[in-house]
């Protein structure tokens, strides 16, 4: 409905959305419920303080049509960022650190863009995401579920990259396993003056590096503790343009024939 006969408005709306799923209602089949709640009335505001807030087909509409459009899920994907620059300039902010990684969300039914992940052995989703050292998350993207991990990671990482660009810090930093280690990503890092630790897969090469200390250190093992020896070393990758530092850590574990890498 427009002008006059409006019953909710649209940030009405977004707030019973995001307070629906905040109280443990994964989506609107109980709106019908919720609408009668008081403090939910309160939350949506407008008419629906002395009346009720929207039903679970005005949400189902609003959720399916109005959030779906490209420019609010363009906003929606901002959001998030928006919110964290207000922290950061009421908190202040030294460094910043950034952990990409994937995740799994399971589907039920025949969902767009759902899809079997023999990773994951269920039909689901493969969303990506980017958290900072404080546990928020900066930004997201849910995927099909068959995509690879780094999948569109530019879409996610670039943005976020942008945001801390002006920002005066002590330093930048990301960390993701090795899905992520990907030469383009090396050198968007790079360029943006990002310090970055990323898993390598291990290969012959990167063995030969570290030979010895691949055999068991002299000595009676330990029944308890863990030993544990770090190497360090210049490598290029056959891909790579040029040569990185990689780490190695290897672990000695107790009742453990061979070393964890």
């Amino acid at each position: 409905r427009r002008g006059k006969n409006t019953v909710h408005r649209l940030d009405g709306l977004f707030r019973q959305s995001v307070f629906g799923r905040l109280a443990g209602y994964e989506d609107v089949n109980d709106a019908d419920r919720l609408a009668l709640d008081p403090v939910m009335r309160q939350v949506v505001g407008g008419r629906a303080v002395d009346a009720q807030a929207a039903s679970a087909s005005q949400m189902g509409r609003f959720e399916t049509e109005t959030l779906a459009q490209p420019e609010n899920r363009a906003a929606l994907a901002d959001l998030n960022g928006q919110w964290i620059d207000r922290f950061h300039d009421r908190n202040g902010l030294k460094y910043i650190v950034l952990d990409m990684d994937s995740s799994v969300s399971p589907t039920h039914g025949d969902q767009e863009g759902a899809a079997w992940n023999g990773h994951f052995d269920c039909t689901c989703y493969h969303p990506n995401f980017l958290f900072n050292q404080f546990g928020m998350l900066e930004r997201c993207a849910l995927r099909h579920g068959n995509v690879h991990s780094a999948d569109g990671w530019r879409d996610v990482l670039d943005p976020v990259i942008a945001r801390y660009a002006e920002r005066d810090l002590c330093g930048r930093f990301f960390r993701a396993d090795a899905a992520y280690a990907i030469p383009a990503i090396y050198e968007r890092l790079e360029e943006a003056r990002f310090f970055y630790a990323i898993r390598l897969p291990a290969n012959n090469v990167l063995r030969e590096k570290i030979a010895h200390r691949l055999t068991r250190p002299v000595g009676r093992p330990s029944l308890t503790k863990v030993k544990r020896f770090y190497e360090d070393f210049e490598y290029q990758a056959a891909s790579w343009d040029k040569e990185r530092r990689v780490i190695a850590k290897i672990e000695w574990h107790p009742g453990e024939l061979f070393p964890r890498v």
